[in-house]
């Protein structure tokens, strides 16, 4: 029997954390506070390490299941190998359904800082035609240019920070605001949910682990590192946006960073934020479009998909159909879809995804095991718990497009079952 045709090991350690940094360090480093603060506040910071610690546990998790199954399609391959088909296809399922919602969300937030008033949507769908072009000739174009967007996004928040703290400074007698715990516990998990949204880029790492050369050990270090970079990031911009805004100026405005630079006396650099966070948002798309072209791979391998989305180019080493498939689904949702929808819905997906990567997690034998099984225990409860947080009409859409998929493997099934 033919083996299917394999994608090439391009990717090392640098180049495989940068691709991580990019889908992490994208739109949601300039927008996801927002939502973050009128959520809770300044029990934002609660949020955050609360973001941050089921960020570590779900990649943890999938780094310990990288190293034993180094193949494309992340935690769908890992659910089916561990827990079985069904379980891969919801991870797969949702990680499809959501991060197609999340790399639109990041096109039209990129839209929005570059395009004329009346032309965001024919900007975003723009941007995600020549990433998908990007991304179709070949995965060192993909990690060359996400190079370039990670350096050129870390510049412009070390400019905006610079900016800030330059000038007046925060101040920290203003960050607790009312108080922590002002918008009570589900404020704060709610608040964690939405940051968690902008954690979640490290599963292209594993998703892509058919392309990086010593998968074993190279996976779980860039996890590592590009997560870990991200979360001191993170605090930083949190804690200077909370000192010059406070809790009610950074839920009132869609633009935060840009907004705190420009209440200084160096207002020149808020055109430097903005760019940043245009440059930033094509960063976290070009890796999305990439991630969810292997998952479609991995599962039209297995039939859970179409076939024809199995294909991978002859010359480049792609998953080509996959990837001008999901460009063209992304390009739908842009045209019918607002921001905050987007993000909603795509969070329900994620983590749906990182839920059966830490039960699949959980059953690895001792040899296999990197971590203890607590985090995956802790991992698994806090998705749950996050789902709960979510607006009511994002969890009703995630459930409905879950049982479109379950519906459609079910029917799949039984047309392949022979006839009695």
């Amino acid at each position: 029997m033919n083996q299917p045709p394999t994608l090439a090991r391009r990717l090392g350690t640098f180049d495989a954390s940068l691709i991580g940094l990019g889908s992490m360090i994208g739109a949601g480093v300039f927008a996801a506070f927002t939502p973050a603060a009128a959520a809770a506040g300044s029990g934002l910071l609660i949020g955050l390490v609360v973001a941050a610690f089921v960020a570590f546990c779900n990649a943890t998790s999938s780094a310990q299941l990288a190293a034993a199954y180094p193949a494309s399609g992340g935690t769908y391959v890992y659910g089916r190998e561990r827990l079985g088909p069904w379980w891969g296809f919801l991870a797969g399922w949702g990680f499809v359904i959501g991060k197609t919602a999340s790399a639109a969300a990041m096109a039209m937030t990129f839209a929005a800082y570059a395009a004329p008033e009346g032309w965001e949507r024919p900007v975003a769908i723009a941007a995600v035609v020549l990433l998908t072009a990007v991304n179709y000739h070949g995965v060192t174009r993909t990690a060359g240019l996400t190079r370039v967007l990670v350096v050129a996004v870390l510049l412009a928040l070390a400019i905006a920070l610079a900016a800030v703290w330059g000038g007046s400074g925060p101040d920290f007698g203003g960050i607790i605001g009312e108080g922590l715990l002002a918008h009570g516990w589900y404020g704060v998990l709610q608040s964690a949910g939405l940051l968690f949204f902008a954690f979640a880029g490290y599963a292209r790492i594993a998703t892509m682990g058919e392309e990086v050369r010593e998968p074993r050990r190279t996976i779980p270090k860039a996890i590592t590192i590009a997560l870990g970079i991200t979360i001191v990031i993170y605090s930083v911009i949190a804690i200077t946006l909370l000192g010059v805004l406070g809790p009610e100026g950074v839920a009132g405005t869609p633009t935060p960073l840009a907004d705190a630079v420009g209440a200084g006396s160096m207002a020149w650099a808020a055109p430097v934020v903005r760019v940043g966070a245009a440059v930033a948002s094509l960063g976290a798309l070009l890796a999305l479009v990439a991630g969810l072209g292997r998952t479609s791979l991995a599962m039209a391998r297995e039939h859970d998909l179409p076939p024809w989305l199995s294909a991978v180019h002859a010359k480049y080493k792609v998953p080509h159909h996959a990837e001008i498939t999901i460009g063209a689904v992304i390009c739908v949702v842009i045209a019918v879809a607002d921001l905050r929808g987007a993000i909603g819905f795509s969070s329900f997906g994620v983590l749906l995804y990182y839920l059966v990567a830490n039960i699949a997690a959980f059953t690895q034998p001792a040899d296999a095991r990197r971590y203890p099984k607590a985090l995956q225990v802790a991992g698994a409860i806090a998705c749950v718990v996050l789902v709960t947080t979510l607006p009511p009409l994002s969890v009703g859409l995630g459930v409905l497009m879950l049982a479109v998929g379950i519906l459609y493997r079910f029917l799949r099934l039984r047309r392949s079952q022979p006839s009695a």
